[in-house]
């Protein structure tokens, strides 16, 4: 068994005192992440934002956005070292779920499209191709289309 599942992991809300973690988290993971001023104002707005603990540790989190019967899942990361052990999928469940308690019909998101494993997560998880949208993300030098993916929540 990994020693990944020897830990006790739970999932909770996120508080103002996550941040500081859940910011190098996100500088670990990212060329161009999401400033800490960010998380603090979506987590102020009042977007639904969790995160994934492991043995009193902080080690994912996602910030979902849902209003007028949809949801809109815009940051969802694990750290580096706890990858490749089914806990993104565990959480994207999580956000799945808490978009249904919000009466959301579909889930989006956007996702890079050199982000070839979490394609992979998010199309294993039910969500389909929607669109492209073109040069949205910053990139080195560059821009990068963005891969808009929906989940339909209704049952």
């Amino acid at each position: 068994m990994s020693a990944v599942f020897e830990v006790r992991h739970s999932v909770r809300p996120m508080t103002e005192t996550d941040l500081p973690r859940i910011h190098r988290i996100e500088l670990a993971s990212y060329d161009h992440p999401w400033s800490l001023g960010n998380f603090a104002d979506s987590l102020h707005a009042g977007y639904s934002m969790w995160v994934r603990e492991a043995g009193g540790e902080v080690i994912g989190y996602y910030v979902m956005m849902a209003a007028a019967g949809e949801a809109h899942l815009l940051n969802l990361t694990i750290a580096p070292l706890w990858r490749r052990h089914g806990l993104g999928r565990d959480l994207l469940d999580h956000c799945v779920a808490r978009a249904r308690d919000h009466r959301a019909d579909c889930l989006f998101l956007e996702v890079r499209m050199s982000n070839v494993a979490a394609i992979g997560l998010y199309r294993g998880s039910g969500f389909a191709d929607l669109a492209v949208r073109r040069d949205y993300y910053p990139a080195r030098g560059r821009r990068e289309d963005a891969l808009i993916m929906k989940k339909d929540l209704a049952c």
